[in-house]
């Protein structure tokens, strides 16, 4: 029998990915249901492709549709539903990804975002309802299946790598005042423009640093971020030993998303396109500059200090990116609207979802205020 698959976000970069991924193996996987913010018209061809029994769409009302962000949190309590791929962007994914975790259910996850919210209470959510989390972030992924089959708490330090984005050799001045269409042109990955962004900023990789700090049980001090701006080498893990151990692809989100639905087997798949080491040519590494993208170090240190200031940190990324993208402030501002954010915030423990809410309800409105909506 095969296994029934929700896809959320299928619309954007990761659901269209999933699909793809699914239409290769349909004996396999099935899609039971799929869900997508406001791309009406795709999310028809889709839902025609695929018949799926349920279909949600969360920013208007549609015939025979689930509407609303309760349309999320239904898809993936649906009986028919074993794995969830969380590919929505944003804040939005958090109430889906617990529902899921308490339901059973496997979580492929790409909403980074869930995690740094409210990363004590996806874990309590997984401990209670028996579900699972598999990264499908590519850096995360590869951290996953470096550690697979190892013991547990022989590594040592993690090192993220990042792409650097389109400015990692632009200096400070010129990446101040970086057009949203410069932005936009990330050298290796396709993505959606709000992640884009964030590669640019690095902001991403402060998110993935705090993402990794949850999935793997890490401390701050074991890890690290390399700028590495060929994108093959998807992360480095290094063992107590001083073994380094390290996955390699072209990119292609395909193969992590693959592996989220197979783990821990491993299923063929000629879609994937086969790595040549002599086509990736040399591979470089660069040291993150903290001072160009002072987003990573505001990112990180909101990690360390815990609480509600990871979900500060990401409401504030999500208005500052928005607000840059309207071309309503410019590039620079970015990192300063957060540091005003969070600056100005009271850090409390993030007890339960009531609080995670109020603290990202309260940071999007000074964010607001700090980019001048």
């Amino acid at each position: 029998m095969s296994v029934g698959v929700a896809v959320l976000g299928s619309t954007g970069s990761i659901g269209s990915a999933t699909l793809k991924v699914l239409a290769r193996h349909p004996d396999r996987f099935h899609v039971a249901a799929l869900t997508a913010f406001g791309q009406k018209e795709l999310l028809e061809e889709q839902a025609a492709t695929w018949q799926p029994a349920f279909v949600g769409l969360v920013s208007q009302a549609a015939n025979r549709w689930g509407t609303g962000t309760e349309c999320l949190v239904e898809a993936v309590s649906r009986p028919d539903v074993a794995i969830v791929v969380n590919g929505i962007v944003g804040a939005a994914g958090l109430e889906a990804t617990l529902a899921a975790l308490q339901a059973g259910k496997r979580v492929a996850l790409a909403n980074k975002e869930t995690l740094v919210m409210a990363g004590e209470l996806v874990q309590r959510a997984a401990g209670e309802g028996g579900g699972e989390i598999i990264p499908v972030d590519s850096e995360h992924s590869a951290i996953y299946q470096c550690l697979a089959g190892e013991q547990e708490r022989t590594f040592s330090r993690i090192i993220l790598t990042a792409s650097g984005g389109p400015f990692h050799q632009w200096d400070a001045a010129k990446v101040s005042v970086a057009t949203v269409n410069e932005a936009l042109k990330h050298p290796t990955w396709r993505m959606g423009r709000k992640i884009t962004v964030d590669s640019a900023t690095l902001a991403n990789k402060a998110l993935e640093v705090i993402e990794a700090h949850f999935l793997f049980g890490v401390g701050y001090d074991q890890v690290t971020a390399v700028v590495h701006p060929q994108s093959i080498i998807h992360s480095f893990v290094e063992f107590v030993d001083g073994s380094v151990l390290a996955q390699l692809g072209f990119p292609n989100m395909e193969l992590p998303i693959l592996y989220a639905l197979t783990y821990p087997e491993r299923l063929a798949d000629e879609g994937v396109t086969r790595f040549d080491p002599v086509s990736a040519g040399p591979l470089t590494f660069e040291p993150v500059r903290e001072d160009v993208f002072p987003a990573f170090a505001l990112g990180v240190q909101a990690g360390r200090t815990g609480g509600t200031a990871p979900a500060a940190f990401n409401a504030a990324n999500e208005v500052a990116v928005a607000a840059f993208l309207d071309r309503r402030i410019p590039f620079g501002r970015i990192a300063s609207v957060i540091g005003d954010v969070l600056a100005a915030q009271d850090v409390v423990a993030a007890d339960d979802l009531e609080t995670v809410r109020e603290a990202d309800a309260w940071a999007r409105e000074q964010a607001a205020r700090a980019a001048g909506s």
